[in-house]
């Protein structure tokens, strides 16, 4: 008996069995495809560690050079305690937004990358927190001092083009090269993020972006809550041998951050110094 292609019942098995074989095509190609996924996202996040040291690599020579230059790596609790001292694969696999969901009270962990460059010693912060619409993330890389910033770079999930989205542009990262994030008393102040125009000039703080107040305030809330963790480890290494910050090269010589993988929005609190306004 001739099947009638225009029934009912002909067309839902024909559609039954497309979606069926689609699917497991679908599946085929994912597990083919996962492993290379998985070390292009690998291989990206190790580009963007690097950048915060202003060390330029091609993807494919970005595993090297990260091995080369990234001679430590240690986690912070939220009030500087070490954890995973030497671990740096381990360090490496910290997903910052599984770390920010955990509940108050929970250890959450930081993972801090220490660099050698040219004889000089950085240690490049991982960060993560939330803009206007999703999360922003990046890394900032402080000299020997433990204080002062020699690099940051920023980038996002989904911000506004032209306003919250120009956190990641190389002509707003290069205010950060040269702060500070303890003042001369050796008190924690952190980088304030404000309104331009609002305070003067300072080794402690930077502008918003205009137009970008809770894409600025989340950036703001970020920087606090990674650079107070590290100060308070800072304090338990004062009875190491001083180092003198290396000079901070001109901004121009910042590189920009691609993009960071991420998944998940973190924190949600909001700085209100800064008074301009998405849309």
């Amino acid at each position: 008996m001739a099947l009638n292609k225009e029934s009912n019942g002909y067309v839902i098995m024909f559609s039954v069995i497309l979606v069926l074989v689609t699917s497991v095509a679908l599946v085929i190609a994912f597990g083919f495809t996962k492993d290379t996924i998985a070390n292009n996202q690998k291989l990206e996040k190790m580009q963007n560690i690097l950048q915060a040291a202003r060390i330029d690599v091609e993807r494919d020579q970005a595993e090297p050079e990260y091995k080369k230059s990234i001679i430590d790596a240690f986690a912070l609790t939220e009030k500087g305690e070490v954890k995973m001292k030497g671990e740096i694969d381990n360090v490496f696999n910290i997903d910052l937004a599984t770390e920010l969901k955990k509940k108050e009270g929970d250890e959450k962990l930081f993972p801090v990358f220490v660099c050698n460059k040219n004889d000089s010693t950085f240690y490049i912060l991982g960060m993560r927190g939330k803009g206007l619409w999703d999360a922003i993330w990046g890394y900032v890389a402080l000299q020997s001092d433990m204080n002062t910033i020699y690099n940051a770079v920023f980038d996002h999930k989904g911000e506004t083009a032209g306003l919250g989205a120009e956190i990641k542009e190389t002509w707003y990262t290069a205010q950060f090269p040269g702060k500070k994030i303890a003042n001369e008393k050796g008190e924690f102040v952190s980088v304030s993020v404000i309104k331009k125009g609002t305070a003067p000039a300072s080794d402690y703080n930077v502008d918003g972006v205009s137009g970008g107040t809770l894409t600025s305030n989340g950036l703001h809330d970020m920087l606090k809550q990674f650079f107070s963790a590290f100060f308070e480890y800072s304090k338990t290494q004062k009875n190491a041998a001083p180092v003198k910050p290396q000079p901070v090269p001109a901004a121009n010589d910042s590189i920009p951050a691609d993009s960071l993988a991420v998944s998940a929005p973190a924190t949600d609190s909001l700085h209100t110094n800064t008074t301009t306004t998405n849309h």
